[in-house]
């Protein structure tokens, strides 16, 4: 069994060294390319930085980030967005051209539902009223009379 790995490992190629000048020379080469990338981002935000001062000195105001929104607003003017295109004209095939208004026209109350006026919906009974009623008729249950009919 020895034989046979030591003929396995003989027959594969070794791997790179870490020594090895060309890794280094590449590693220097991508240190040196995010260096500068980083000395390139922090010039941009600093030319960045002056430019939006210069152009507030200039103008002649300070950063105000509502006044300089009304003022923005003011200049431009009023914004009206409108759709692109009407939802009606774009679902007609599905809801048809009247559907809605015929519908709003013929609707009825469910009489199973039905439409109780709102005087009949409000208890005008007191608390203790209501309390002695449902007494009175768990009382008349467990002595197994039939209960009278409520007003």
């Amino acid at each position: 069994m020895a034989d046979l790995l030591g003929s396995i490992l003989s027959s594969m190629e070794k791997p790179p060294s870490l020594g090895d000048q060309e890794t280094r020379r590449k590693a220097r080469e991508q240190a040196a390319r995010l260096k500068k990338l980083q000395e390139q981002e922090k010039q941009q935000k600093v030319e960045f930085r002056k430019r939006v001062r210069t152009t507030g000195v200039i103008k002649g105001d300070a950063w105000k980030p509502v006044a300089w929104s009304k003022k923005r607003a003011a200049q431009q003017g009023p914004v009206v967005v409108s759709p692109a295109s009407d939802y009606k004209d774009k679902y007609s095939h599905l809801i048809g051209k009247g559907a809605a208004k015929d519908a709003a026209h013929m609707l009825q109350a469910n009489k199973t539902y039905g439409c109780v006026p709102v005087a009949n919906k409000r208890d005008t009974r007191s608390i203790e009223e209501a309390m002695n009623e449902i007494r009175a008729k768990k009382r008349l249950r467990q002595s197994g009379e039939e209960l009278p009919p409520t007003s």
